[in-house]
């Protein structure tokens, strides 16, 4: 069996990291090379690095973080946000990130999905969705962080995404997203049995009890948190020890 991966967010807005409540209020919390250095450090598997408010003319700074994280620090790491061409995906590779990222430019223009996996394989294009939900056991896909309601049905773009060659999905739940209380289970079931790839659960966690229930209650490959780790809240450790002890297969911190 595979074991569950914990990951640490960083949304990046002007180089720094910030955080906020559903996808509002947004308050700086630390660089984000010296954060990933720290989490690598602490027993993080993966990291992803989202640039909530990417432009072109911010892009620079992301690569440049992508170079310095890179340099500094050796698990895997996801970049995204303002993804919007082949070219956005090669410079992001080649500067060191193991994946892309790409969410609202997907949703525009699907083919991104198909041109990225065949050049650089599956394993590198991690397809985002930013999900709300509209109905009971229904969910729209939003983008332009969470302001656009595109009106598409988010289980059928999640199996959309893996049609054309995505190798993962980034699940956030718009109406969890910094609230703590916890993962949207019926949202992030929905997804993971809609489809054969690995799903990260994301969005509403506030304890390291979330995560094991994600994890007890979907079969979600890995799940993600912000605000508990960034204010020091729970550890690493502590969130992989809670699921040790209940029979989830995990790495050890």
């Amino acid at each position: 069996m595979i074991a569950k991966r914990i990951i640490p967010c960083l949304d990046v807005k002007d180089g720094q990291v910030v955080k906020g409540t559903n996808f509002v209020g947004l308050r700086n919390v630390g660089d984000p090379v010296e954060l990933a250095k720290f989490y690598s450090e602490s027993g993080a598997d993966e990291l992803i690095f989202l640039d909530i408010t990417a432009t072109h003319e911010q892009r620079d700074t992301v690569v440049n973080m992508v170079k310095r994280t890179a340099e500094n620090v050796f698990i895997p790491f996801t970049v995204g946000g303002g993804v919007r061409t082949i070219d956005d995906v090669t410079r992001l590779l080649k500067a060191g990130a193991d994946k892309v990222s790409m969410n609202s430019a997907a949703v525009r223009n699907p083919e991104l999905i198909r041109k990225s996996s065949e050049r650089f394989g599956a394993q590198c294009v991690v397809v985002a969705i930013d999900a709300k939900k509209v109905a009971e056991g229904k969910w729209h896909v939003i983008v332009n962080g969470g302001r656009i309601d595109t009106g598409i049905d988010a289980i059928e773009w999640a199996k959309e995404a893996e049609r054309l060659g995505a190798g993962e999905i980034l699940l956030t739940s718009v109406d969890t997203d910094g609230v703590k209380d916890g993962f949207d289970l019926p949202l992030t079931k929905a997804v993971v049995e809609a489809i054969k790839i690995p799903v990260i659960a994301s969005g509403g966690c506030g304890n390291p009890e979330h995560f094991l229930k994600v994890f007890q209650e979907t079969n979600a490959s890995a799940a993600l948190a912000a605000s508990i780790f960034h204010e020091g809240t729970y550890t690493i450790k502590e969130v992989k020890g809670c699921c040790s002890k209940e029979g989830v297969n995990i790495r050890e911190a």
